[in-house]
Parts: structure tokens; C-alpha cells; sequence
């Protein structure tokens, strides 16, 4: 989608305010679809889902996850189309597997919610936690099968 092209070095650049590891690097690991697609779940917004090296292998299975590995980190980069045409930044979702026993009720994933300007929203255990509870209550009903984790639509599968 050329919305995502025109956006995506501003995508980074502002997420790379927090000073947040993951923001840095999220877009060079693999990329697992083909174009840009609307999430319900992530506010209504175009995203796009990328896993860094630990997690690609297992989450290239999709459905049949099974347990994802310690370390596994998955980021959604995000963006809106206004009815003007004019493109504007949304947030950066992240999830990252930690070691077992971190935080059974999150399934063992820290969660991270940044804005476009790089301010920290919320992260498990962390500063705003309570503000990313809602990324736990919509993953963790999915179960140990898919280790919590949703997927986008086939159509859109590399």
C-alpha cells in the first residue's frame, strides 16, 4: 500500500523517541503480510505484523503456534486513512514472550503500547500497566493452542 510506504520512516523515527529497543529495529525483522490490513482489534487501524528472528519460524505456522519461544517479539506498526486522504501515524503495539512464570495472567507476554510520538502508553508489570489490560483480556482467551496470539487473514499471509 503506498499510505504505508509514505509513512513508514516516520512510523520509526517517532517511535524511536521512547528509546525503546524494539522501535528501532521492528522493521528490519520479517514481515508476515503482504499489504497493510485494517485490525478491529487494534482500534480500526491499518497495521502490520512483524517478528523479530527467536519468534518468525513459529509464528510463520500461525494456528498451529503451539508455544511461541522465550524472546519471541512481535510488533504491529500502525496507521490511519482520514476522509480527506490524508495519512496519519497510530500507535506501536508489542508483544515480547517472557521467561515462564513472568506473568501467568498475561500468558508470559509483556505487552507495550507507544504512540506515534514515542510516548509509553503502558507496559505489563511496567509504568501504565493498567492501561494495556485490554491487550490481555482480548489475547489470553485464545488459549495455550495459539499461545494467545491472533492472526491475520489468510488472504494476507506471506
Amino acid at each position: 500500500m503506498d499510505a504505508y510506504a509514505c509513512i513508514k520512516g516516520s512510523l520509526k523515527a517517532g517511535y524511536m523517541n521512547s528509546g525503546y529497543p524494539v522501535a528501532g529495529v521492528y522493521q528490519e525483522w520479517k514481515s508476515f503480510n503482504t499489504q497493510p490490513y485494517v485490525s478491529d482489534t487494534h482500534g480500526g487501524r491499518y497495521v502490520n505484523n512483524y517478528v523479530n528472528g527467536t519468534g518468525r519460524k513459529a509464528y510463520g505456522k500461525y494456528e498451529n503456534v503451539g508455544a511461541m519461544p522465550q524472546g519471541s517479539a512481535i510488533a504491529k506498526d500502525s496507521f490511519a486513512i482520514k476522509g480527506n486522504g490524508q495519512v496519519v501515524a497510530g500507535p506501536l503495539f508489542v508483544m515480547e514472550k517472557m521467561p515462564p512464570g513472568w506473568n501467568p495472567e498475561s500468558g508470559d507476554w509483556r505487552y507495550t503500547l507507544m504512540m506515534p510520538n514515542g510516548n509509553v502508553v503502558g507496559k505489563t508489570r511496567g509504568i501504565g500497566a493498567k492501561n494495556v489490560g485490554f491487550c490481555i483480556d482480548c489475547h489470553m482467551p485464545l488459549g495455550e493452542d495459539q499461545d494467545s496470539l491472533l492472526f491475520l487473514p489468510d488472504a494476507l499471509r506471506k
